[in-house]
């Protein structure tokens, strides 16, 4: 019950959406589609679940070429970042919908409907209308619509987007365990790296209509194909710098030399560009073989669990990120240390050649 995508794309006019896209998703998996608004996520979801026609390649599904067969004909349900409901309907009719659709006996609506509620915490809101609900009480109407179809495809299109912190973080921990154990796919949409990494699962990396890399979650992040990859997959942004290595030292475009950390020892002398994602540059550091570097502090975002320092190192901008508070002073200079195992050497071409595991 595999999902192919061989070869698609999708133009309007003279403007690529879709660059040419080869993909195959495993039923049993959760997929993440990570990249920023306007990246592809939307659109590649609809050529997914049928409410859009690619402009070439093939869609197959189960063994079977989908491609330009209407939603209405195949088992997918997609929820939206902003909530769709019936507003007439009450919260269990909404939800019971697509079972009536589908002639389902009324004793299994009743249990499937139950169960969705219950894990989604509608059970004392089902006999209300959605204009009487708040807004995270809708999108869980929607997303119960959508568990309750028991759909072959279901599709996500960032539905966490609209609620408050609380619920999307206990949604965040809820939803793998709701798909857990059913063979159909999920695909999953979000613009924020965190949440990627909290699914697990799989993971498209999506840029300018481009899939630049797809794989397990946790190795992705670990190893990213090139410098494109790496900054999808980072927020804040990766830092990143000209340098030249020489034998065990490199020099970075403002004249900091650096020690040649362990992990690039075998990447050979020449110019690369440098990639430290912000949580390995702190104000405080563990690792063994931290480099010292300073810089005028532009900007700080301090929030109740960590602390973001924009800061200027030699006409360079990098960002800090690191657990606590961390309070500095903006045009003050900020003291830091980089940990230079967990940075990545990518070549002329952009790909990856060594760096952190």
């Amino acid at each position: 019950m595999s999902l192919e995508l061989k070869n698609v794309t999708k133009r309007v006019g003279a403007d690529v959406y879709i660059h040419e896209t080869s993909l195959t998703l495993e039923p049993g998996t959760f997929n993440i589609l990570l990249g920023t608004t306007l990246a592809g996520k939307t659109t590649l979801m609809q050529l997914m679940a049928g409410l859009d026609k690619p402009s070439s390649g093939e869609i197959w599904f189960d063994g079977r070429n989908v491609t330009g067969v209407p939603v209405q004909k195949r088992n997918v349900s997609m929820v939206y970042q902003q909530f769709i409901n019936y507003p007439n309907f009450s919260v269990y009719d909404n939800i019971a919908s697509p079972l009536r659709v589908a002639g389902m006996a009324q004793s299994e609506i009743d249990d499937r409907v139950e169960k969705a509620s219950e894990l989604l915490r509608l059970k004392p809101m089902l006999k209300r209308r959605p204009n009487e609900l708040s807004g995270g009480q809708q999108q869980r109407t929607a997303i119960a619509r959508a568990l309750v179809k028991d759909s072959d495809l279901i599709l996500l299109d960032e539905p966490l987007a609209n609620l408050d912190y609380k619920l999307r973080e206990e949604l965040r921990d809820e939803l793998p365990k709701l798909f857990a154990g059913r063979n159909c796919i999920v695909v999953y949409a979000t613009t924020e790296p965190v949440e990627a990494l909290l699914f697990g699962g799989n993971t498209a990396l999506l840029y300018e209509g481009r899939v630049t890399q797809f794989g397990p979650t946790s190795a992705i992040y670990r190893k990213p194909f090139d410098l494109v990859s790496a900054r999808v997959f980072s927020d804040p942004p990766i830092n990143t710098a000209k340098v030249i290595k020489r034998g065990e030292e490199i020099m970075l475009e403002n004249r900091v030399t650096w020690r040649s950390p362990r992990i690039a020892r075998a990447v050979p002398d020449g110019n690369y560009t440098i990639g430290i994602r912000p949580h390995h540059i702190t104000p405080v550091t563990h690792a063994r073989d931290a480099s010292v570097i300073e810089g005028r502090v532009l900007v700080t975002e301090l929030s109740g669990s960590e602390s973001v320092v924009h800061f200027d190192m030699n006409g360079q901008t990098w960002v800090s990120q690191s657990h606590g508070i961390h309070p500095f002073e903006v045009g003050s200079t900020a003291r830091l240390f980089v940990d230079v195992e967990q940075s990545f050497f990518f070549d002329g071409d952009n790909r990856l050649v060594g760096g952190a595991a």
